[in-house]
């Protein structure tokens, strides 16, 4: 029988099953009900669980079998897999159906089944970020064993050269020139990021401020989707805005003031970079401006305020911890952008502070060294792990900052309550 047949008979199973486990629970609870027996719980709670305890443990069962088939290698007939989930259905019918007594908390049960599977999708995140570090961490480490941990995090040129050839056994005809000096990069992303931030921060905080205050409903309602559509446009639509539009404007720009401009500079990307984070920081500003209560804004005006110092001095202070985590979320999304800066700012290391001349990001190079036909072996793919690596430490220090100022800014503005 095809895999798809089978699937298809195992899935009409186990929903007959959970049908019949649901109405005869609760008839057997009606019927014992209507018999005066006094019930702790519904006759429909008593189904709900039944059917938890019919198809839950069938379902576990065949994720595990297909966790085990698929990323141990275990031989494991799909057929037999599939019948013995069938089984596990059976008796958890059975099961199911033995609990409808008057002394079963059905209602409870079903809550902690809930509550166990709420718990379970909140530690997804968190065994995603571990499983991510984890596979980070065993690559960087083989790349630390071939290159200097300290050469590459203060080392200010990035030139991997023939590092390939080491993988291959060929390291005396030029592997042993490779410098993997990681400042370079770095620079560039954070130089890329500061001119995105100084961009997006002021655009959309002040349109949070004007869709959350001023604007007429009328106006808000059709300002703010506009607004947003530019977080779903694609980063490779940007990177050809930014690269055939804004890099010449901004060539045509400093040659006027008797500057000399690179087609390829940092500018192009960062500008539009911020450009395209401005719904990220305009929105959820707006949400959490528009989260301070009315009250507040009453008794500022009440007190003879105006309605520009209501708002630097009332409703901005109490909303600054969530305009932070907007902030963050903003510094986040640029320092993993790749296509806006490929297309516009180039693919050479170059350590600057010049924001007119090429240069390139962390991303950037993560994708150059496993792309192509390197050999996995060799420093210059590993690099991409150690960068990785690097570029993760960052991210969680800069989340670290952001929860201590979120946390004193609350304590800062709850004592000034008190």
């Amino acid at each position: 029988m095809p895999t798809n047949q089978v699937y298809l008979l195992f899935s009409a199973v186990l929903i007959a099953l959970g049908l019949a486990a649901f109405f005869l629970a609760r008839v057997r609870a009606s019927h014992l009900r209507a018999h005066g027996t006094t019930m702790v719980a519904q006759p429909d709670q008593y189904a709900w669980f039944s059917v938890l305890s019919t198809a839950g443990p069938a379902l576990l069962v065949a994720a595990l079998g297909a966790f085990v088939l698929l990323l141990l290698g275990a031989d494991i007939p799909t057929l037999y897999l599939l019948g013995a989930s069938l089984v596990v259905a059976v008796v958890g019918l059975l099961v199911g159906l033995s609990q409808v007594r008057p002394d079963f908390h059905a209602r409870q049960a079903i809550e902690k089944v809930i509550r166990g599977v709420l718990a379970a999708a909140a530690m997804v995140s968190i065994v995603t970020t571990l499983g991510i570090l984890i596979s980070i961490v065993f690559e960087a480490v083989r790349f630390f064993q071939m290159q200097s941990f300290w050469e590459f995090v203060t080392g200010t040129t990035w030139a991997p050269g023939n590092s390939f050839l080491a993988a291959a056994g060929r390291a005396d005809e030029g592997a042993s020139a490779a410098q993997f000096g990681s400042v370079p990069l770095f620079a560039g992303t954070f130089l890329i990021t500061l001119i995105a931030m100084l961009v997006a921060i002021p655009i959309g905080l002040m349109a949070a401020i004007y869709m959350a205050e001023f604007a007429p409903i009328r106006v808000r309602t059709l300002a703010k989707p506009v607004l947003e559509v530019l977080a779903g446009i694609p980063t490779v639509v940007y990177g050809f805005f930014a690269a055939i539009t804004v890099a010449p404007i901004i060539v045509d720009v400093a040659g006027f003031f008797g500057l000399d401009a690179s087609f390829n500079n940092a500018l192009a990307p960062g500008i539009v970079m911020g450009i395209m984070i401005i719904p990220f920081i305009s929105s959820l500003s707006d949400d959490v401006i528009n989260a301070v209560p009315d009250s507040m804004r009453e008794g500022s005006l009440a007190l003879g305020m105006t309605k520009a110092e209501t708002i630097t001095s009332v409703v901005l202070p109490a909303a600054i911890p969530g305009i932070i985590s907007a902030s963050l979320l903003a510094v986040s999304r640029a320092l993993g952008e790749t296509m806006i800066v490929v297309m516009a700012a180039g693919m050479r290391p170059n350590l600057t502070a010049n924001p007119l001349e090429d240069m390139t990001t962390v991303t950037v190079r993560i994708v150059a060294a496993l792309t192509g036909d390197q050999e996995f072996e060799s420093a210059e793919t590993l690099s991409a792990f150690a960068l990785g690596l690097v570029l993760f430490v960052v991210t969680l220090v800069l989340n670290m900052v952001s929860v201590i100022m979120i946390r004193r800014f609350r304590e800062k503005y709850r004592s000034n309550d008190l």
